[in-house]
């Protein structure tokens, strides 16, 4: 069965986006982006909020730009050609390989892992996590802890009332100082 995983930059103190929205401070740089283009390389399809596909859509049309570099062309690429599935209650359209989700985040997922595929199911976005993480979906989550605290914003983990045990797989110290930790979800046996 395909793994749901949640991979993201993250504060020390636990935020992806800053209190004033933003997130410049999760550049990678070139070791951490060769590390996240190998990430990207082990999933089949992504699963997007608005405000992430939105962001995201530049990767759509980067390798018409002239300034960037090798690396960057190629994960241009590996973006593009990446199946996305997009969560919108605002959006009647999106662009490239992807599509509206025509279901709930629950029945989406569900779908994708009956469907013949390779890869992982990737979620970006703090609120479609959120959601995940609320519904038991996420089996894995992969924070790159990047070496500064920005005092609040939107949060990595989402709030919520119940614990969830968690399995250290993998971790890896990056020359910039970020931590790469791996983790994942403690199932119980039924």
């Amino acid at each position: 069965m395909r793994s749901v995983t949640y991979s993201m930059g993250v504060s020390l103190d636990g935020y992806i986006v800053g209190p004033d929205g933003d997130f410049g401070w999760t550049a990678p740089g070139d070791e951490v982006f060769r590390f996240v283009t190998d990430e990207i390389r082990e999933v089949g399809v992504h699963l997007l909020g608005r405000r992430l596909y939105e962001t995201m859509l530049y990767w759509e049309t980067a390798d018409q730009d002239p300034s960037l570099d090798d690396s960057m062309l190629e994960w241009a690429a590996l973006w593009k050609a990446l199946p996305k599935v997009v969560f919108s209650t605002t959006l009647s359209a999106v662009q490239g390989n992807a599509r509206l989700a025509s279901g709930g985040l629950a029945e989406e997922i569900e779908r994708l892992r009956a469907e013949p595929g390779e890869g992982d199911i990737a979620i970006g976005g703090a609120t479609l996590a959120a959601e995940a993480a609320e519904l038991g979906l996420i089996d894995e989550y992969r924070a790159r802890v990047h070496p500064v605290l920005v005092g609040g914003g939107i949060p990595f983990f989402p709030r919520r009332e119940r614990r969830v045990d968690l399995e250290l797989v993998e971790t890896r110290t990056f020359s910039s100082g970020v931590v790469y930790l791996r983790h994942r979800v403690a199932r119980q046996a039924v």
